[in-house]
C-alpha cells in the first residue's frame, strides 16, 4: 500500500481543501402575484400567495 513519505502541511492541507466549502449565493425568482422577489418554492413575504393561492393573509 503506497503511504506519503513526508507528512503535508498545514497550509498544503488547506490550500487543497479550500474550495470544498465555498457557498452558493442565494436564487431569487419573480412572484408571479406581485412581481416581488421571493425565494423558490416559498410563500412570498410581500404578498402572501403561493402557486396562485392565499397561504397568508397580509396587511397592507
Amino acid at each position: 500500500m503506497a503511504v506519503p513519505k513526508r507528512k503535508q502541511s498545514k497550509a498544503r492541507k488547506n490550500k487543497r481543501r479550500s474550495n470544498v466549502w465555498k457557498l452558493q449565493p442565494v436564487a431569487f425568482s419573480k412572484c408571479p402575484q406581485c412581481g416581488a422577489l421571493k425565494v423558490p418554492h416559498r410563500v412570498c413575504g410581500t404578498c402572501g400567495y403561493y402557486k396562485g393561492r392565499e397561504i397568508i393573509k397580509v396587511e397592507a
